[in-house]
């Protein structure tokens, strides 16, 4: 299952470079286009970080009503995302908050992406592909967060998507 994780984050991360090469993050030193696997933080629950998307695994399980040995399995992948707005006072959180949802329908089309091994250098095809769900956009929350010396609402989301991939293993 951790190609299909890498695959599924290395297609959102690699397409939100092009849809949005402003949006990065910088983690620990390093800017990169702002999406983070929160398992794969220093710290878990991670502290997430404004206008990035966070993806965060489910369960895993095979789709019902299938034969044979290669049967396609499914996990849910929650996609949490947040913002401040761009100025102190907030008041385009809501422009903001659009902005983000537009380009994580942009990030997710087409659905599917060739599954790799990227433990290895250059990244090495598997000879299946990912595909997922049309996202499912969560409702809107108004949080009140603490900062330093000010406390400032922010909005966030939370959008699910079901990714389909076949397992390395056959089933008998």
């Amino acid at each position: 299952m951790q190609f299909t994780k890498d695959s599924f984050y290395m297609a959102l991360r690699e397409r939100l470079a092009s849809v949005n090469p402003a949006r990065t993050v910088t983690v620990n030193g390093v800017t990169f286009p702002a999406v983070i696997v929160a398992e794969n933080e220093l710290v878990v629950p991670v502290d997430p970080l404004a206008d990035a998307f966070y993806l965060e695994w489910g369960a895993a399980s095979v789709v019902a009503r299938q034969d044979g040995s290669r049967k396609i399995m499914q996990m849910e992948c929650v996609i949490s995302y947040h913002t401040f707005g761009s100025v102190e006072s907030g008041v385009d959180r809501g422009r903001a908050l659009a902005e983000l949802d537009m380009e994580l329908l942009s990030i997710c089309q087409p659905p599917n992406t060739a599954k790799q091994d990227f433990s290895q250098t250059p990244s090495v095809s598997l000879g299946t592909n990912v595909a997922w769900s049309e996202p499912v956009l969560g409702d809107v929350a108004g949080i009140i967060a603490q900062e330093s010396t000010a406390r400032r609402i922010r909005l966030e989301r939370k959008t699910t998507v079901k990714v389909f991939f076949f397992p390395e293993v056959t089933f008998q």
